[in-house]
């Protein structure tokens, strides 16, 4: 079977913490009013909110004080250890069909299911088996589905995004053909799996807002304004994704490889966690260049506050050989704008490089400016020297003045003259 042309189901549990509080009280999530956040703070996170709130357009991550005063709503806090089991109760009902190899777990409340090679043992079509399959999971835990279907994990993800969750029988299957039609017309970019609202700005600028400006615009000015980033960027909004579940489930290298991890002594958020992001960045490629080796492997880890639990770990195989700050940290953002919630409050962060290999096996790209790479490698070197001379605070990002920022902390604990 071609890996561009699978059957691939996004499988996501509808308003899940909220859906699992009303499970084992007996409630209907569609009749109850309840949320999930902390009863005791006004201004906590609303973690979670039941499809009956929805309707009323109360948001799902929003605070406490802004909830409907109109509204007898029950405010359950979080409990993470009941989700958990929840999540592992409907992982046991997929595997009752498929493999775990043909499963990615892509959060505590979504996973995509490669049901490819299933078909014709079933004699089912991919909506046929979609809906057995979540027809299972409400028999055997009472929480409601919504399913994407596609021939790749992209299409899979975002039907099941923009139209399933709007739809009567909760699922959604979009095809190549599909692209022009259904893809295309989405905007804001931020609706888009994979675009943040940084890099939707960054779109908005040259002029693209909608899904289909991006896919038509020059592949080639993409590159040159994100990176190999832009290549992705152009490939999704056309439709086009070459990762398998298999991949996504053996990214992780056993290799050699490098991180820096942080514990955050206050609650961050997607506006001022990149600064957090950028320095560690910063501390790795300086790491990279010290033992005299490149990057092709970037991993993210994100974990969010106790009261809440959880976060996610991702990790991105790149066709480049980096150690530039600003390169890694393209990739890192990518990452981050892809899997971090809105609004989730952020405790602890963690980077890894892995695949190293000896700086003198890089290639430029035929995309780069060779002049620009030079500079650049130039600039790093020199920074470099000057640090190891004279400290790892001698010189820094006119951003780790902000109060947001660690970094200088963070080096003088390290201490000496190495980063």
């Amino acid at each position: 079977m071609d890996r561009n042309n699978k059957s691939i189901l996004c499988i996501d549990l509808k308003s899940f913490f909220a859906s699992c509080e009303c499970v084992v009280r007996g409630l209907d999530p569609f009749t109850t009013p309840l949320v999930v956040a902390d009863p005791a703070r006004n201004g906590a996170l609303t973690l979670a909110v039941t499809p009956y709130l929805k309707q009323f357009g109360v948001k799902s991550r929003g605070r406490v004080y802004e909830l409907p005063k109109d509204i007898n709503i029950i405010k359950i806090p979080p409990h993470m250890r009941l989700y958990q089991k929840m999540s592992k109760d409907v992982i046991k009902t997929y595997l009752e069909f498929i493999s775990i190899d043909d499963i990615h777990i892509y959060s505590i409340d979504e996973c995509f299911l490669d049901v490819t090679n299933y078909l014709k043992m079933y004699k089912m079509n991919a909506y046929e088996l979609a809906k057995t399959i979540i027809n299972k999971v409400y028999e055997n835990t009472k929480l409601t589905v919504t399913a994407g279907i596609g021939p790749n994990m992209l299409l899979a993800k975002v039907a099941m995004d923009i139209e399933a969750k709007h739809v009567k029988d909760n699922i959604a299957v979009w095809t190549y053909d599909d692209v022009k039609t259904k893809l295309w017309n989405i905007t804001p970019l931020s609706k888009m799996w994979g675009i943040g609202i940084n890099t939707e700005k960054s779109l908005n600028e040259l002029g693209l807002y909608s899904i289909g400006d991006v896919a038509k615009y020059d592949k080639n000015k993409l590159i040159k304004r994100f990176g190999v980033i832009g290549e992705e960027l152009w490939n999704h909004c056309n439709g086009i994704d070459n990762t398998t579940v298999k991949e996504a489930n053996s990214i992780e290298s056993k290799e050699k490889s490098l991180s820096r991890s942080q514990i955050l002594f206050k609650d961050y958020y997607g506006y001022n966690i990149p600064i957090i992001l950028y320095e560690t960045c910063n501390i790795l490629a300086r790491e990279l260049r010290m033992n005299k080796v490149r990057t092709s492997l970037i991993g993210l880890t994100i974990r969010y506050s106790k009261s809440i639990g959880g976060g996610f770990h991702h990790s991105m195989k790149i066709n480049d050989k980096i150690d530039n700050e600003n390169k890694i940290y393209d990739y890192v953002m990518y990452i981050f704008d892809r899997y971090y919630q809105n609004n989730m409050p952020i405790r602890g962060i963690a980077i890894s490089v892995g695949k190293l290999t000896d700086n003198n096996e890089y290639q430029i790209n035929i995309f780069e400016d060779f002049d620009k790479v030079l500079k650049d490698k130039n600039v790093d070197n020199t920074i470099d020297q000057i640090k190891d001379r004279f400290g790892p605070n001698s010189l820094l990002k006119g951003s780790s003045l902000l109060a947001d920022s660690t970094i200088k902390d963070r080096n003088g604990k390290i201490g000496g003259h190495a980063a």
